[in-house]
């Protein structure tokens, strides 16, 4: 069985995905056969295995760093939020409807087995289990039935790092409360902690870390340097949702929607050089972009009622008419056509009207498509017509079927990896929309893009867009030196040694 290592935080966002995706590449780096795991996840940002199940993206980040295919195992329960008190769960990667947070919290404890046949199997196949925790441990009112961080610990056997985030304030009192919180036993499970996100001269920090080793008997095992590392990120805490605008030849506007799921798509065309992508949440926001992108949305309906409140959907409707290029992905897709209606109570039941930018009309259903998909853009028009004919590959994640009107042409032309053949999207005018997600990954779909935006608006771009997965293998290697560097290795590879 392999030997395992768990992190756990102080609270949400202290950086345990990275850390985790930092030591899988270290483990991977010294010859072990590494995997990732997480129990239970909460996010909107969502992957589609080779197999057709969805796990959270987290994992799928930790598993590329270990040089391993995601695996549905590695995160056996996903929650995605539907609503302030509700979520969809999906047990080892297939949807099994949605449930109130009383609902599912009155009956998780029937996953436990889920769960630890999921971590027995992987197990029996690596060297080197890495563990993710979720949130913090030292939620009281949640320990009872705990199955995601000191309840996991305990079934698995694992040593603890905990993880306190100092760039938001507060690191010592919150590592120190986190651990005085704790009963005994658990508190015993806690072998080191680590201080992340610090900027600045560490010895400054020191006479902190000796006091913080007193009060709570725990060892601090490393300070992690705040890091710029572009890396595919999971939540909407994610830094990229507030940063202001930068300087840029191109300017696109992402629509922050209150639901947004899977922003990664826009990862691309962050990478090209000259190139801004800021995700708007206030009509005034969109003034001025060069393209307009509606990202996706675990809830369409209500996400296109906030639009149509906020003033945002007049915005792009204007910006729309005078010729500015609008493109939805998956949940913005669907916004972008006529009608949307659920007959099945999938999102709530209604009929809505959408936007009106594309001929195509959508009915939700209860079953859930997932699947990965390649093809090629179709005969592209308009502006985008570079596109035509460009390999495209990615993931399909939505529960509605969307039907295009009057012979409208499609966007792309799909194989998926279940052998059905599909003609994707739609495109009218200046409005395009596709189902897939990553549909701007792919080796040169996203400069053919910004090229064309360059052209109209008259200006030139420099410099080539590095090839995405070369990018993503060194930023994996960014991030396990400078955790190298960071943390004893020694002691972390002494705590493994405990669980043999």
């Amino acid at each position: 069985m392999a030997k395992v290592i768990m992190v756990q935080g102080t609270c949400s966002n202290a950086g345990k995905s990275l850390l985790c995706a930092a030591l899988c590449r270290i483990f991977r780096q010294d010859g072990y056969r590494v995997a990732p795991f997480k129990s239970q996840n909460m996010a909107l940002n969502s992957f589609i295995t080779a197999g057709g199940g969805e796990m959270g993206r987290a994992q799928v980040v930790q598993a590329e760093a270990a040089g391993i295919a995601p695996d549905v195992r590695m995160n056996p329960i996903l929650l995605k939020p539907t609503s302030d008190t509700g979520s969809q769960v999906i047990v080892l990667g297939k949807a099994q409807g949605n449930r109130t947070a009383r609902e599912y919290w009155g009956s998780k404890r029937k996953l436990l087995p889920v769960i630890r046949q999921a971590f027995d199997s992987l197990a029996a196949e690596y060297d080197v289990i890495v563990i993710e925790g979720a949130g913090s441990p030292a939620e009281i009112n949640l320990k009872q039935d705990d199955i995601v961080n000191m309840g996991l610990a305990k079934l698995v056997n694992a040593p603890v790092l905990l993880v306190g985030d100092i760039d938001r304030g507060g690191v010592f009192a919150a590592l120190y409360g986190t651990v005085m919180l704790l009963e005994e036993e658990e508190r015993a499970r806690i072998r080191g902690l680590v201080i992340n996100k610090f900027r600045g001269d560490v010895e400054i920090l020191r006479p902190g870390l000796s006091q913080l080793e007193e009060l709570t008997g725990k060892p601090v095992v490393g300070v992690v340097p705040y890091g710029q590392f572009d890396i595919d990120e999971e939540d909407s805490l994610s830094a990229r949702l507030d940063a202001g605008p930068v300087p840029a030849l191109l300017r696109i506007a992402a629509v922050r929607l209150p639901r947004l799921s899977n922003f990664t798509d826009l990862f691309a065309l962050e990478r090209v050089p000259g190139v801004a992508v800021c995700y708007a949440s206030r009509p005034a926001e969109l003034e001025g972009a060069d393209l307009i992108v509606l990202p996706g949305t675990k809830s369409t309906l209500a996400d296109l009622r906030w639009l149509r409140e906020s003033g945002m959907e007049a915005q792009i409707l204007k910006q729309h008419a005078a010729g500015t290029l609008v493109f939805g992905i998956c949940g913005g897709y669907q916004m972008m056509g006529e009608t949307l209606s659920d007959p099945e109570q999938t999102e709530g039941g209604g009929e809505m009207r959408g936007m009106g930018l594309l001929p195509v009309d959508t009915v939700f259903r209860t079953e859930k498509t997932t699947v990965q998909a390649e093809g090629v853009f179709d005969a592209v028009s308009g502006l985008f017509a570079p596109l035509s004919g460009l390999h495209i590959q990615g993931y399909e994640i939505h529960m509605g079927e969307t039907t295009r009107r009057n012979g409208a042409a499609p966007l792309t032309r799909l194989t998926r990896t279940d052998g059905t053949k599909t003609a994707d999207g739609c495109q009218a005018e200046n409005a395009y929309g596709t189902y897939l997600h990553g549909v701007f990954d792919a080796p040169g779909v996203a400069l053919r893009m910004m090229q064309a935006l360059a052209e109209r608006r008259g200006v030139q771009l420099d410099g080539a867009v590095q090839d995405a997965a070369a990018y993503r293998e060194q930023q994996y290697d960014l991030l396990a030196d400078t955790v190298r560097q960071a943390l004893d290795m020694e002691q972390i590879y002494r705590m493994l040694e405990e669980t043999t």
